[in-house]
């Protein structure tokens, strides 16, 4: 009998150097637009990982984890991918492992790489859910996303054109599809707008979204909420139980990794700038808070400060 959780296979990825989305590589899967061949990390779940790195030429935009659940009686496919070619060859992909139909794309949030390309899905004749907020996220920004995107993309962005989820939801979509129960949670405000998981109960997995970093530092966008975030996640995403959990960003792990790199540099980082103010501390000396704890992680070089600055901003006025 396959056992529940391939357990080698998830050892492999969080202990061997080798295998990190790093931001020094630029394609791990030359033959593909995809970063990375999709592997499966519990029988009949997998993921394609992203680059921990900004959106490239070289990465095609495949900067995040493009997920995927053979259920028995269809494929639930998690997050749209960034580009109409990247999302067919995501399909291509589970056309390789299954003759079963994609059912269901879920969009893990309103940014580009969730949301561009689902057109290639709509095309398919697949339904895509998001959560509300997302929805208008997209509507607000989705024209700035792909005019970034094809800016990098090149011809690489050919076939995609602004295609909006077409359904939507406030708390919970429960899916019973094949040998699965899927829930799609909205659990509170964390990274950005409409952020949701992707809950396997039975499994005691959850696909975190941007709800959850743990090899590439976490960015603070003008409307991340910090005290909401950590709110969240005390309260709600704690709470789950997950054992194992596939994060927006970086490969497969378990609690305790993403609640280092997430929950407590949140709390980290929100000590260190709380100081800064009760010592009087400007702005410009907030970039400059000690953030060395977490200097190893892809994008820190590009993120540490404007998170610093960010929080700075939000705690003057809490």
């Amino acid at each position: 009998m396959k056992p529940l959780f391939n357990m080698f296979t998830l050892a492999f990825f969080l202990i061997t150097p080798a295998a990190h989305a790093s931001d020094k590589i630029a394609d791990q899967y030359p033959s593909s637009l995809l970063y990375s061949l999709p592997v499966e990390y519990i029988p009949h779940v997998y993921s394609a990982i992203g680059a921990t790195a900004p959106s490239t030429y070289d990465n095609s935009g495949h900067n995040n984890n493009l997920s995927f659940i053979v259920t028995g009686d269809g494929v639930v496919v998690i997050n749209g991918s960034s580009a109409y070619l990247l999302a067919k060859a995501l399909h291509d992909e589970i056309k390789k492992i299954t003759d079963q139909p994609v059912k269901l794309v879920i969009n893990e949030n309103g940014q580009g790489h969730a949301m561009l390309g689902n057109g290639y899905w709509a095309e398919q004749g697949v339904p895509i859910l998001a959560h509300i907020d997302a929805a208008h996220e997209f509507d607000d920004r989705g024209f700035q996303s792909l005019t970034s995107m094809k800016r990098y993309n090149l011809e690489k962005s050919e076939g995609t054109e602004l295609t909006p989820p077409t359904l939507t939801f406030e708390d919970e979509h429960i899916v019973e599809m094949g040998d699965f129960r899927i829930e799609v949670l909205y659990l509170g405000p964390s990274h950005s707008p409409g952020d949701v998981v992707v809950w396997l109960p039975k499994q005691k997995l959850v696909i975190a979204g941007d709800m959850a970093f743990h090899e590439r530092m976490l960015p603070i966008f003008d409307d991340t909420l910090t005290a909401d975030w950590l709110e969240t996640w005390n309260e709600k995403f704690e709470k789950l139980g997950a054992v194992y959990v596939i994060p927006g960003h970086g490969h497969p792990t378990n609690m305790a990794q993403v609640r280092r790199y997430t929950h407590d540099y949140l709390v980290y980082l929100r000590g260190k700038i709380g100081a800064l103010l009760e010592d009087g501390g400007s702005l410009s000396e907030a970039y400059y808070v000690d953030q060395s704890p977490y200097a190893h992680l892809d994008t820190f070089d590009e993120l540490a400060t404007k998170n610093a600055g960010r929080v700075y901003e939000q705690m003057e006025f809490e």
